[in-house]
């Protein structure tokens, strides 16, 4: 890939991402959060795509009919793992 190329990919993942973070409305963190998850998925979706020479929606070397649904899904998965409330429950049986 060259330049031009990686920073239209970081552009649009990037963009994903922050238009995912107003969608969910969270502070600083979680910005950086769904950075971090958008460009992953992206980076994945546009693996797969070239790694099977899949080309659907191609602006250049960069694939954006499987980067950006890699993006969103790996978005939709981060965010409903991250608000799972794990809850410890004690059995009064067990004595502890």
């Amino acid at each position: 890939m060259t330049i031009p190329s990686i920073v239209l990919g970081l552009i649009c993942s990037l963009l994903i991402g922050a238009i995912f973070h107003l969608w969910h409305d969270g502070g600083a963190g979680r910005l950086l959060f769904y950075f971090a998850l958008s460009l992953t998925g992206f980076s994945a979706g546009q693996w797969i795509s070239s790694s099977r020479n899949w080309f659907f929606l191609p602006v250049g070397a960069v694939d954006l009919g499987l980067a950006v649904p890699g993006s969103l899904l790996l978005l939709i998965l981060g965010d409903w793992l991250s608000h799972v409330d794990i809850r410890h429950t004690i059995d009064d049986d067990d004595g502890v």
